[in-house]
C-alpha cells in the first residue's frame, strides 16, 4: 500500500511538472543509431560554435520512410540526446508524441522535405552573423572557399510579403510552404529578421553549411567595412570548391565531434 501511494504521488508530480522526460520517451526509433548520433552531435556542434543557442534545430529525413523526418522534442540543442528524437510526418505531425512538447517551427522542416526530395537534412538557426544580411539590401555572397555553396546565391524570405504582421514564426504548413518556395533549389535561405535555413544530402553537410554560412556572413561584413571592392567566388568556382569541401567532410566533422565530446566530459 505504501508503494502504491509513493507511485501515485510520483505520478502526480510528473503530471504537474509537465511530464518526466524518461517516462514519456517513446520506444527506440527504427532508424540507424548513427543517424540519431549525427543529429545529436550536429546540434551540439552548432551550439558549441554559437550558431545555435537555446533555439534552433537539426533534423534528418527518415531513411526507412522518406515521408517522415526525425527531430528532437522541444529542447535546447546543446542538451538533446538520442532519446529526445521524435518522428514526424511531412505535415509536421508527431507520430508518437506521448506528451512530449514539440518545436513550433517544425513546419520549416516538414515543408522543405515535402518540396525537396533531394534534401536529407535541415538546419534552422538564428545565426547572429547572418541576421544583418536578412534585413539589409546587401546580399550574402561567398567570400571564401569553405562557403563555396553560397556562390550561387542565398535568397531572402520575408514572412510579411504573404502573411502581413506576424510573430515572425513559421507556425503552420502554409508559412512553411512559402519558405520552401523561396528556398527553391538553393542550399541556404535567409529569413528576414529571423535567421536562416540550410539543407543538405546528409546531416554533416547541412551542419557544415549552417556553420560556414555564419562564418562567411561575418567575413563579408568585415570585408565590406574595409571600404574597397570585394572579390567574391563566382558560381563556377563555387561548384569546384564545394565539391572538394564535401569530399573531406569527415575530417571536419570528426574534429568538431571530438571537441564537443571533450567539452561534454568536463
Amino acid at each position: 500500500m505504501f508503494r502504491r501511494a509513493v507511485f501515485a504521488i510520483a505520478g502526480l508530480l510528473v503530471s504537474l511538472s509537465g511530464g518526466s522526460v524518461r517516462a514519456q520517451t517513446a520506444p527506440p526509433l527504427n532508424v540507424p543509431p548513427a543517424l540519431l548520433e549525427d543529429i545529436v552531435v550536429g546540434s551540439r556542434i552548432l551550439a558549441e560554435f554559437g550558431v545555435l543557442d537555446a533555439f534552433g534545430h537539426v533534423s534528418a529525413r527518415d531513411p526507412n520512410n522518406p515521408k517522415h523526418f526525425l527531430m528532437s522534442r522541444s529542447l535546447a540543442p546543446a542538451l538533446i540526446t538520442a532519446d529526445d528524437i521524435m518522428e514526424f510526418d511531412l505535415d509536421g505531425n508527431p507520430i508518437d508524441a506521448r506528451g512530449r512538447s514539440v518545436f513550433l517551427e517544425r513546419f520549416i522542416h516538414a515543408a522543405i522535405y515535402k518540396a525537396r526530395p533531394d534534401v536529407m537534412s535541415v538546419v534552422h538557426s538564428h545565426s547572429p552573423g547572418v541576421i544583418p544580411f536578412s534585413v539589409s539590401k546587401t546580399p550574402l555572397r561567398a567570400v571564401f572557399h569553405n562557403a563555396a555553396f553560397l556562390a550561387g546565391g542565398a535568397p531572402v524570405w520575408d514572412i510579411a510579403h504573404e502573411f502581413g504582421a506576424t510573430d515572425m514564426l513559421v507556425r503552420d504548413n502554409g508559412i512553411g510552404n512559402s519558405l520552401a518556395r523561396t528556398l527553391g533549389d538553393k542550399p541556404v535561405v535567409l529569413m528576414r529578421g529571423h535567421g536562416d535555413v540550410t539543407v543538405g544530402p546528409d546531416v554533416k553537410i547541412a551542419v557544415f553549411r549552417a556553420y560556414y554560412t555564419d562564418v562567411d556572413a561575418r567575413l563579408e561584413s568585415q570585408a565590406i567595412a574595409l571600404g574597397s571592392e570585394i572579390t567574391y567566388l563566382s558560381p563556377e568556382k563555387g561548384l569546384k570548391a564545394d565539391s572538394i569541401n564535401l569530399a573531406v567532410i569527415d575530417r571536419v566533422w570528426n574534429l568538431w565531434k571530438q571537441k564537443v565530446q571533450a567539452n561534454q566530459g568536463k
